[in-house]
């Protein structure tokens, strides 16, 4: 291997590492506030890039109706609470978001003409696909949420299994790519970088500091990091537990859904393609211990460079070299961290 192949290697290594930084940072929040190991974090992924394929074919993607039905059963819910004599604050705001917007959601892009514009067909993807991240927390986590870890586990696997069959379902056995953001070439040497390796570096960095500013400046960003160390804790000062699971799961599918925009010019996203990407980026998670961000943000970028060289030397086995990564990591964290109870 000569220098000019191995600076394409890590060129394409970071640019993976990149999206599964973008992953982890989101396996790790979710983890650090729920408790929840969300396994169909790279659902999120396919549903994303494959509801912009389908918008740039000029079909109605089927995740559409997946958020109506969703919020449809939310709708349900809150008012059979209600007419259990539960309180009605804030009911005609949940009926709002549940219901009213995805049915104008499914209005406008059942009668508005298709817009030819990649902007417009992002938002539009992150308009359908993001609401159903705080929609499946609200009907299949909040009623478990004081679960054991085990249990919400559970959930997260059926959640995963349910979500890779609708996949199926909605988008066929065949995968899609999408049109580049940025169609150009760019020379650094003899290192030539594509317009879109370019757009995907920009997009992850930005989003990566723009989390950073939200959780270090923004009131709702601290209250988060304060669920994260108490649970208990910040219940006690206000916060509600409910609002910062449906905010973490709102945060989650955002970066799922924006990490399948971004790959889907670069390589072809079938149904169950997201499992594999959410797997890398839950590897770096666990290099973070599921607590740090920025440990996880490197080891998404030892992923992504290892996932590369191994495609160099032995293509067949690639995924088991970055899978067994897990390994050493395991048990060095089995040797030196204590586990301890979060007080009650």
């Amino acid at each position: 291997m000569d220098l000019d192949i191995a600076l394409i290697l890590t060129q394409d290594g970071i640019t993976s590492g990149a999206v599964y930084a973008l992953l982890a940072l989101a396996l790790v929040l979710v983890f650090s506030v729920t408790r929840v190991i969300f396994i169909p974090q790279g659902e999120f992924v396919a549903y994303g890039a494959l509801t912009m394929a389908m918008l740039q074919q000029g079909k109605v993607p089927g995740t559409l109706w997946l958020l109506v039905a969703m919020g449809v059963c939310v709708a349900a819910l809150d008012l059979f609470r209600v007419l259990r004599g539960a309180s009605s604050d804030g009911l005609a705001s949940s009926l709002g978001w549940s219901l009213g917007y995805p049915l104008l959601l499914a209005a406008l892009v059942n009668f508005l003409p298709a817009s030819d514009s990649l902007l417009v067909q992002a938002a539009l993807t992150l308009a359908i696909v993001v609401p159903t991240g705080p929609l499946l927390y609200r009907l299949a986590f909040q009623p478990v949420a004081e679960s054991p870890v085990l249990v919400l586990l559970i959930v997260s696997v059926a959640i995963h299994v349910s979500m890779v069959g609708l996949g199926l379902l909605f988008f066929g056995a065949e995968g899609a790519r999408t049109q580049p953001f940025l169609d150009a070439q760019f020379a650094l040497g003899s290192v030539s970088l594509s317009g879109q390796q370019v757009w995907v570096l920009l997009a992850s960095a930005g989003l990566i500091v723009a989390l950073w500013l939200f959780f270090g400046r923004s009131l709702y960003g601290k209250a988060l990091r304060a669920t994260a160390l108490n649970r208990n804790g910040a219940r006690l000062m206000g916060f509600s537990p409910v609002f910062a699971g449906k905010l973490t799961f709102l945060l989650a599918a955002f970066i799922g859904v924006l990490s399948g925009i971004l790959i889907a010019p670069v390589t072809t996203i079938y149904y169950d393609t997201g499992f594999l990407i959410g797997l890398k980026g839950f590897v770096a998670a666990i290099i973070g211990g599921l607590a740090s961000f920025p440990v996880a943000a490197g080891g998404a970028l030892l992923v992504g460079i290892l996932e590369s060289f191994s495609s160099f030397w032995a293509s067949a086995y690639k995924e088991v070299f970055v899978f067994t990564l897990i390994i050493p990591v395991l048990v060095w964290r089995s040797l030196t961290s204590h586990h301890i109870e979060e007080d009650e």
